[in-house]
């Protein structure tokens, strides 16, 4: 699914415009991206959790040479859905 696909949801269920649904969405994302630029986590009640782990330096290993290599310390985002998205996702 697209960001198009969801305003035209939108503007499908809602009867937003076009241009209003396509801004809506926008935000949306505008919000959530921000949230986690600040190194906020994002809980979407219902949906599920957009959190932010902070990854130690570590090594690493080259599989196809065998050589160590450092692997520098960096911020992942990760997923974890809420228990109904769960739910509903895998038909229970």
């Amino acid at each position: 699914m697209t960001r198009a696909d969801i305003a035209e949801l939108l503007n499908k269920q809602v009867g937003l415009s076009r241009a209003e649904s396509a801004e809506l969405v926008e935000q949306v994302l505008d919000l959530v991206t921000d949230a986690l630029t600040t190194g906020e986590n994002v809980k979407i009640s219902g949906f599920g959790t957009f959190v932010l782990r902070d990854k130690n330096e570590r090594i690493g290993r080259n599989p196809k040479t065998g050589i160590e290599v450092p692997i520098t310390p960096r911020r992942v985002l990760t997923f974890r859905p809420s228990q109904s998205l769960r739910e509903r996702v895998s038909g229970n």
